[in-house]
């Protein structure tokens, strides 16, 4: 008997690459989270919670540095990172 097609509920994830972070420098990083934290290992939850990121589609500007580099490099999956816009009056 033949195997039945995969439901959309089993069916994989198109193939891809996560979506790069910009290069260091001194400025500000607009991170947001564009999927979900549910069902992932505990790390990623806490790492997220860490980034100040509490639900689905959340927005955060954090100064660029070392350890929030290694920080979304552990959730680079979950989130959406670019340079943040300077602000009008500086």
């Amino acid at each position: 008997m033949a195997r039945l097609p995969p439901t959309r509920k089993y069916r994989k994830r198109k193939p891809g690459r996560d979506r790069p972070l910009p290069p260091p420098g001194k400025g500000d990083l607009r991170i947001l989270q564009v999927r979900s934290g549910i069902g992932r290992p505990a790390f990623e939850r806490r790492t997220l919670e860490a980034l100040g990121l509490k639900h689905h589609q959340a927005v955060v500007v954090q100064k660029d540095r070392p350890s929030l580099r290694g920080m979304l490099y552990q959730v680079r999956h979950l989130v959406e990172v670019t340079p943040a816009k300077a602000k009008a009056g500086e």
